[in-house]
């Protein structure tokens, strides 16, 4: 079997279609300038995540810092 060469591998800025490479400082952006935007899409709810949590260990996590015990704890 022929073993692969490691090539370098070009995306294209998920904000405006630029070619970057991994090796890039603002990967997989190509500036900062869409970086900050592709953080205000998320911030401003243009992104979500659409499946819901059902791994049970993540769901006593998020219930735990909902503040669902400390809710007992302050009605003495």
């Amino acid at each position: 079997m022929v073993p692969k060469k490691e090539s370098a591998k070009v995306l294209r800025c998920p904000t405006c279609g630029m070619l970057v490479s991994k090796k890039d400082e603002d990967f997989p952006f190509c500036s900062d300038r869409c970086r900050k935007i592709d953080l205000g899409k998320w911030a401003m709810g243009v992104y979500r995540i659409s499946s819901p949590v059902l791994d049970p260990e993540v769901l006593e996590d998020l219930g735990g810092l909902a503040g669902g015990q400390d809710k007992d704890a302050h009605r003495e």
